[in-house]
Formats: structure tokens, C-alpha cells, sequence
């Protein structure tokens, strides 16, 4: 009986001490070991959301989420088909040893706190069948990542201090609906000429920019944006060309200011300067607004091309090398209404992410106490069919690079520790 006993004591401490060492970890891996790249940034949302801390591992195994282990995350991972990795606190201690050797170009990155995110999008106020091709809706609905809607109005009331990053896409902020006559039906156009009446303004364009300029002062006061496609060029566009008549009469029944190319202030701009204003021509019904564009004229010819991406030090860089996490360092080009970013058209002051041989395609930048990501082209993984697009079924590209650079930017926000003064 008292070897019996003491049998049983030994063992209880045996498992004692099993438990006491498998104080565990969960590593989600970003090589090519993850089954699912793109529902991973879902998963770390997730976490954060409900006020827990993860580790983003820079450069480590294409950018990898390492977090304390419980069941409840576990069962996600499974449930949304996301590779994970159990490892003891031991082992996680070690990982983040060999990121700190200064001769790595590897760091740790801490997120803190999930950013309330909002898409500014036509879809708010009527049916906009164009944006079921917008990639950050689709990317952020197949992540499971929340977000809301604003568009023009909530603008114009001030409702953007309430969330912290704000996403801008198709979109043409110079009053000129697209100058595409597929992009806007009737409907969308008398919404945006409704609530300009509603808030006072004589023309679309001149609620453009106000609309533009609210934007301007959410990132100024701490706010984080991303542009993508035709907004990031219509966006400076429009801030340029402030109180100047830009928008031909087949848009507001005027005619332009023939002396408006030599009044634009690149001053008031985020990324560009030194463009060019471009004639509404039209190209098969299509036309772009600048020579911000690299690819304008061109059309949306599929892309057959690749740009690269920059490898920045991971203990200097630590922005850039966020934003640039990837298990793919080239990415396939896509194309938009702006394709990509002419090199002379961007500003000394934006930082470069990633280029092509002909032109800048990622770029970042700080706007007061905010910042700015511009990622030209529509779709990373966008098709073209009887001229127009049709949606990306991301369950067939769950590892696309182009998409992880969307997704990287919506956790860019929580590395910050405090919370934006508004």
C-alpha cells in the first residue's frame, strides 16, 4: 500500500509539472506552411478584439502571430481552416531571443488593440453593383473581420473621429462621378448631387472636397488611411485644385478654369506632386485624371507583370517592415483606374514600398499626427470578362500576396499602444 502510495504521489507530480511546462503558446506561421494566410489576419483581429495581446513576428516565417494558447482559439484556427502551431512558453521565449540578435533582420512587434474600422463606399446610400469588386470589402468580409459604412454625409457630420482607420477605394473625389460611364448609374449620381443640396454646396465637386478635406484632417489628427485604385489619385487631385474649377461642363454645366494646371498646390497633397491634369478624352468610354497614373490610356488590360517589394530592417524600419510582411516578396500586378503610380509624380516625402520597373506601386507616408498607405491598381487578383470585372472568389486565392498587403495595414493600427486623442 505504501509503494502503491507513493506511486501515485510521484505521478501526480509528474503531471503537475507536465502542466506547470506546457504553459503553452500558439504560433500562427505566415510561410508557406499556412494553409490559409488570408482568415489568419482574422483570426489576430479577432484576438485583439476582445482585448488580448499578440506578438507580430517580423520577418519570421513570413511575418508570424505568436499569442497565449487557449482551447476557444484553438477551435477557431480549426474552424476557419487557419494553420496553427502549439509551442511551450519556453520555446516562444527562445523565438523571440533569436528575433532580438541584433545580426537578424528580425523583431517583435506587440499588438494591443483591435482598430474600429470603417469603409468609406456608395454602397452606404443605394445599390452600387461596382463595389462588390472592391478588394478591401471583399478581403475584410472573407477574413471575418467587422467593419462599417460611411460615405459623403457621415463625413460632413464629423463622424470619422469615432473610428481609427478608414479605407478609400474606387472612388473619385474631384466631382467628375468617375468620368467612366460604367462606374456610376443614375441612382449614385443623384445621391451624392442630393446630399450635396442637403449640406449647401452648389456643386458635387465642391462637396467632393470638403469631403476630401475632412479626410485630410482624420488622418492629421491621428487617423489611419489606406487608398487604393483611382482614390488615392483623385484624393490629391482634389486637395491640389482646392478652389479651383477642375470639372468639365458635361459634369456641372461650366467649363473648367483654363488656368487651373498652373494654380494646383502640391502643397496640400499626401503622396503627389508635379502632375499633369488630363483632358476628360475618354478612352471606350473610359478616362483617367492624371498623369499620376502610369498606366493611363492603357486601359484595364490584364497585368502581366510583377513589382517587388522593399526588405526593410526590421529593428529601424519597424513601420515599413509591418507593412510590408509577405511570404511572397514579388507580387503579380493588377490593374485599376489607376494602375500605379508615375515615379515623378510622388513625392520625395512618400516612402516606397514597392515598385515596378516603371512605376511606384506601394507607398507611405505621415500626415500630422496620422498616416497613409496609397496602393495602386483594384483587385490583387481582379479578372476582366466581357469588359467588365466580376468578384474575386478569394476561397480560390486564400494565400494571395497582393491581398496580404491589405490586410497587413488593417493591423498596422494596433501596434499603437495608446489610444488616438480625437
Amino acid at each position: 500500500m505504501k509503494q502503491y502510495r507513493t506511486f501515485l504521489l510521484l505521478l501526480l507530480i509528474s503531471i503537475i509539472g507536465t502542466t506547470l511546462s506546457r504553459a503553452n503558446s500558439i504560433l500562427i506561421p505566415m510561410d508557406d506552411q499556412q494553409s490559409n494566410h488570408l482568415k489568419a489576419y482574422g483570426i489576430a483581429y479577432k484576438i485583439l478584439k476582445e482585448d488580448q495581446e499578440i506578438d507580430w513576428l517580423l520577418n519570421y516565417r513570413g511575418g508570424s502571430f505568436l499569442m497565449k494558447q487557449t482551447a476557444a482559439i484553438e477551435t477557431e484556427c480549426r474552424v476557419r481552416g487557419v494553420s496553427f502551431e502549439t509551442i511551450s512558453d519556453s520555446r516562444a521565449a527562445s523565438i523571440k531571443q533569436q528575433l532580438a540578435n541584433p545580426d537578424l533582420n528580425m523583431d517583435v512587434v506587440t499588438l494591443h488593440k483591435a482598430a474600429k474600422i470603417v469603409v468609406y463606399s456608395p454602397i452606404k446610400v443605394g445599390p452600387a453593383e461596382f463595389e462588390n469588386t472592391d478588394a478591401v470589402l471583399l478581403v475584410l468580409t472573407y477574413a471575418e473581420i467587422p467593419y462599417e459604412l460611411v460615405y459623403d454625409e457621415e463625413i460632413l457630420k464629423g463622424d470619422l473621429p469615432k473610428y481609427d482607420w478608414l479605407h478609400l477605394h474606387h472612388e473619385d473625389f474631384t466631382g467628375q462621378y468617375g468620368r467612366n460611364i460604367h462606374r456610376q448609374s443614375l441612382a449614385d449620381i443623384k445621391a451624392q448631387e442630393g446630399i450635396a443640396h442637403k449640406y449647401g454646396f452648389a456643386k458635387v465637386s465642391q462637396m467632393k472636397l470638403a469631403v476630401a478635406k475632412g479626410i485630410k484632417e482624420f488622418c492629421s489628427g491621428g487617423g489611419y488611411l489606406f487608398a487604393m485604385c483611382s482614390a488615392a489619385e483623385t484624393l490629391d487631385i482634389a486637395l491640389a485644385a482646392e478652389g479651383l474649377d477642375i470639372v468639365g461642363s458635361s459634369y456641372d454645366g461650366d467649363d473648367v478654369d483654363s488656368d487651373a494646371q498652373s494654380k494646383l498646390d502640391f502643397t496640400k497633397t499626401f503622396a503627389f506632386g508635379n502632375f499633369t491634369l488630363e483632358g476628360d478624352n475618354g478612352y471606350r468610354g473610359y478616362s483617367t485624371f492624371s498623369d499620376i497614373n502610369s498606366a493611363g490610356g492603357r486601359g484595364y488590360n490584364q497585368s502581366t507583370g510583377f513589382f517587388q517589394l522593399f526588405n526593410f530592417s526590421a529593428k529601424w524600419d519597424v513601420i515599413p517592415a509591418m507593412l510590408t510582411q509577405n511570404h511572397e516578396p514579388i507580387i503579380k500586378e493588377f490593374f485599376g483606374q489607376t494602375t500605379a503610380f508615375r515615379k515623378g509624380a510622388v513625392k520625395a516625402s512618400s516612402l516606397v514600398m514597392g515598385e515596378s520597373e516603371s512605376s511606384d506601386r506601394y507607398l507611405y507616408g505621415e500626415m500630422g499626427r496620422g498616416q497613409w498607405t496609397f496602393y495602386g491598381g483594384h483587385d490583387p487578383e481582379g479578372t476582366r470578362g466581357g469588359g467588365f470585372r466580376s468578384p474575386t472568389d478569394l476561397n480560390l486565392h486564400p494565400h494571395s500576396p497582393g491581398y496580404r498587403l491589405i490586410l497587413n495595414n488593417v493591423l498596422f493600427p494596433s501596434a499603437r499602444k495608446k489610444k488616438r486623442k480625437t
